[in-house]
């Protein structure tokens, strides 16, 4: 049951802090020291994942070089001895992790961005799903750590969850759960956006997944939903009629990064340790 792998679908273009990313991937832009791509790359790196795949789009080079080596940076740094840089520098992805880039054409859909990973996973395999833009700050350890452990436990695929106020529900993907109260909720159903009095709870989806790799087939087969994409949520509302699906409240705090209110939120979070 251990999980290998973490997709990362950064394709996405970023409106909402055009003109930075006009030329600048979302991904990219910091938080305090570091680009919101890397907080996410730390915790599937925590949680034991060794290959990252990035489902990457056009003007996204930035994340490649990010994570690569840089030889001539590095040797500046050591001919200036400016060493605890030199360290920082080396040390963005430990040396036993892979990092694979996969193109997606056009954005179509969170689900549509998910299967293009699909020739790096196996049917029989588990593996991550993380959205960067949930940027989220697990205690004692990462969301993906805490949501493994269940599912080393339980042999299913897991979903991480947050409850949100019921005026909230229309902007995620919601779930039915079997039992409200008892963790890990068994998910009986799953649906995309509903409005106040169409979702069956307000308990909803962020962005950590751990699926079985048959998914992949699924999504080749899911027509488009919401918004004319290929939702994530439709293919493990498939998924759900197959197998096991268990939902996971975390612990920590979720900054929403994807928009600039959730941003400012997470720079003066974790810019306040700096100050203690």
């Amino acid at each position: 049951m251990t999980v290998n792998k973490a997709v990362f679908p950064v394709a996405g273009i970023g409106t909402r802090f055009l003109p930075a990313t006009k030329a600048i991937p979302k991904e990219m832009l910091t938080v305090v020291d570091r680009p919101i791509i890397d907080y996410a790359v730390r915790e599937a790196i925590e949680a034991g994942c060794e290959t990252l795949i990035f489902v990457t789009g056009r003007n996204k080079n930035a994340i490649a070089d990010y994570f690569d080596k840089n030889p001539e940076l590095e040797k500046d740094l050591e001919a200036k001895q400016k060493l605890e840089a030199l360290e920082i520098v080396r040390n963005i992805i430990p040396s036993h992790v892979k990092c694979v880039y996969v193109r997606q054409s056009e954005p179509m859909g969170l689900g549509h961005a998910v299967h293009c990973a699909a020739p790096l996973i196996d049917a029989d395999e588990y593996f991550a799903v993380m959205l960067p833009d949930d940027l989220i700050d697990g205690y004692p350890y990462g969301a993906l750590k805490q949501m493994l452990q269940v599912h080393e436990r339980e042999g299913a695929s897991v979903l991480a969850l947050e409850r949100v106020r019921w005026d909230e529900v229309e902007k995620y993907g919601v779930i039915a759960p079997k039992f409200d109260m008892h963790v890990p909720m068994e998910v009986t159903g799953i649906v995309e956006k509903p409005k106040r009095e169409d979702a069956p709870s307000n308990w909803t989806v962020v962005g950590r997944y751990v699926l079985h790799g048959s998914i992949m087939g699924i999504l080749e087969n899911t027509p488009r939903g919401a918004n004319d994409e290929w939702q994530l949520t439709d293919g493990i509302a498939e998924l759900l009629k197959q197998q096991s699906v268990l939902g996971v409240p975390f612990s920590g705090k979720r900054f929403d990064c994807g928009n600039k209110v959730g941003f400012l939120e997470a720079n003066l979070h974790f810019g306040l340790r700096f100050l203690r």
